[in-house]
């Protein structure tokens, strides 16, 4: 067999490699490659062989990664990123190939990146997306994430982010629910009324209101606990009770009635929006493009969201620094 031969299976056999370390499955990787099961099983099995250890575990139920293997694909994917980087750079175009592994979390995925992803993959149509979607914080480099969207507090300090905006926290209930109980007009009312927490109040102490340069904290034991911003937006709008949250987790209930603002003229303060990028590699041609569009989308949304400067910000003005997760 010739040299480019044996250079090029060897440079499919890493891709096919790290596909299936990460699907945990031949098939999945098989199919996104074009060839059988059989094939793809046979490639990975020379690769052991080459390298002369075993690196990942089969079983009927799951193909998992050896400890030589996990090390491996770290290794692996950090050469596939170079290689693509090198591509992208002597193309000299800005065209985007190859795939790009985003993580949010699913309710910020599909209430704000989802409805504007086609802007960025029209612009780029030989890129493949791959949305990684959990309410837990994916760990970048061990999930083979290439950005990230995270809200709220940043607790690893090597992390590379990007901030792009805030979530502010808000009061929210259904017409309903007003028409029943009434609307409370100061924070201390709230112990009269259902409240549902959701992940933006859990383990707080209490809720902390500001209004004209005075703040006030209420506790709140609420009879509804919901550790699912989609639940909790789902219990308001079903006139559950009132609930605490991030504004970009109701934008679209509050544009359609479906909720209203409670105490809205009380500030909650607001969490931080970030871009991620793996710390220790650098960065994927693809991912600084991402993170470059989405900071200027999120930018054009945040001022149609608070429309004049005046309002941002008056809005600004009554930041509390809350830490809990807004989303």
């Amino acid at each position: 067999m010739a040299y480019g031969s044996c250079m090029n299976d060897r440079f499919f056999s890493l891709q096919l490699f790290a596909r299936v370390a990460r699907t945990g499955s031949f098939s999945a990787a098989s199919r996104e490659f074009g060839i059988s099961q059989p094939t793809a099983s046979r490639t990975i099995a020379a690769l052991e062989k080459k390298v002369g250890v075993a690196l990942l575990t089969r079983s009927t139920r799951a193909v998992t990664l050896t400890e030589a293997g996990a090390d491996y694909l770290v290794r692996t994917e950090a050469i596939l990123a170079q290689l693509d980087e090198a591509d992208h750079a002597a193309r000299g175009t800005g065209e985007l190939r190859g795939v790009l592994r985003i993580a949010a979390s699913a309710s910020f995925a599909v209430r704000t990146l989802i409805p504007i992803l086609s802007g960025f993959a029209d612009a780029h149509p030989q890129l493949r997306l791959e949305l990684n979607l959990h309410d837990h914080r994916q760990d970048l480099v061990g999930d083979a994430v290439d950005v990230a969207v995270r809200i709220g507090t940043l607790n690893d300090s090597s992390l590379i982010a990007k901030k792009i905006g805030v979530n502010p926290r808000v009061l929210v209930a259904s017409p309903g629910y007003i028409e029943r109980n009434g609307a409370p007009r100061a924070p201390g009312d709230l112990v009269n009324h259902t409240v549902v927490v959701g992940p933006a109040g859990r383990g707080m102490e209490g809720w902390s209101f500001s209004k004209d340069g005075k703040t006030t904290s209420v506790r709140l034991d609420g009879r509804y606990i919901i550790n699912d911003a989609e639940g909790a937006a789902a219990a308001a709008v079903n006139g559950l009770g009132i609930v605490s949250c991030g504004s970009l987790g109701v934008t679209a209930e509050l544009r359609a009635g479906q909720l209203v603002r409670v105490l809205d003229d009380w500030e909650m303060g607001e969490v931080d929006v970030n871009i991620i990028l793996p710390a220790g590699k650098a960065a994927k041609p693809s991912a600084r493009a991402f993170t470059d569009w989405l900071a200027k989308a999120f930018q054009s949304w945040e001022a149609e969201r608070w429309g004049t400067p005046g309002r941002r910000a008056q809005a600004a003005r009554g930041r509390t620094g809350t830490t809990a997760l807004g989303l």
